[in-house]
């Protein structure tokens, strides 16, 4: 059984949090049981009796048939409470309204989350609106702009183990390909992401260093199709600038209780 701080780990606890983030990965495709009891290894009546519990308290939805299973309207009410407390958030949400004002661009704001990157904040283009990130949803770090930037604010060596999962043919699927563009992202002092994570756009990312090692970034995501170099220069230009005014606004630290 694993420990968190010298406490042992509450086995029902660690299964109910296990389910949630299981049918929240799964998005639009909702469960069967005995999906769920398979992939997480448990009893088919225990996983039935949990996932009862959760339906009653909201966390887990089902269809009228009740064989189909789905997060529940608990999980964002939550996710909402973590974004409208967190000042950072709060701090850098107008700094995206402006760019996306003088861009016209998709804007997003992420933090790192283990491997990955959570999508905090987007202002999508009024011109496109097909890109698949929004908030709340995930995606692996060295897939996009605002992954890649984090990744860069960290020594090599603490890269995994590749290869890595590829969204598309121009992914970077190995450990060496990767470091080799942080190295070229720590020269720029910008991400760039062309066609990595989603075929036909591109992303410009810009790490917010007001954490040591940052953790927060955010991005311009482009269609290829509008994207010259003028064009690149200015996002790249208008970016910059964003970034250094929200370094300015918010206090070292971030402003905000540390959590772990």
């Amino acid at each position: 059984m694993s420990e968190t701080g010298g406490v042992r780990e509450v086995k029902s606890a660690a299964r109910t949090v296990d389910l949630l983030e299981l049918l929240a990965a799964r998005g639009d495709r909702p469960a069967r049981l005995q999906e769920l009891a398979d992939a997480l290894e448990v009893p088919r009546s225990s996983m039935y009796a949990l996932l009862q519990t959760l339906i009653g308290r909201g966390w887990v939805r089902t269809d009228v048939t009740g064989s189909l299973y789905g997060i529940g309207i608990h999980a964002l009410l939550t996710g909402t409470s973590y974004l409208d407390s967190d000042p950072r958030v709060r701090i850098v949400r107008p700094y995206l309204d402006e760019a996306s004002d003088a861009l016209g661009e998709t804007i997003h704001m992420g933090r790192l989350d283990g491997h990955d990157v959570a999508y905090l904040a987007t202002r999508e283009s009024h011109e496109y609106l097909r890109t698949i990130s929004r908030v709340g949803r995930r995606l692996p770090a060295h897939m996009g702009a605002l992954g890649k930037a984090l990744l860069a604010e960290r020594p090599d060596e603490e890269l995994p183990e590749g290869p890595y999962e590829a969204a598309t043919p121009n992914t970077l699927t190995s450990r060496e390909a990767l470091a080799a563009d942080l190295g070229r992202v720590r020269e720029r002092g910008h991400s760039v992401d062309r066609e990595e994570g989603v075929p036909g756009i591109v992303g410009f990312g810009f790490a917010l260093r007001y954490d040591s090692p940052a953790q927060d970034a955010i991005s311009c995501s482009v269609p290829v199709a509008r994207l010259t170099p003028e064009r690149e220069r200015r996002i790249v230009a208008v970016m910059r600038e964003i970034r250094t005014k929200v370094e300015a606004t918010v206090p070292a630290g971030g402003g905000a209780i540390h959590w772990r």
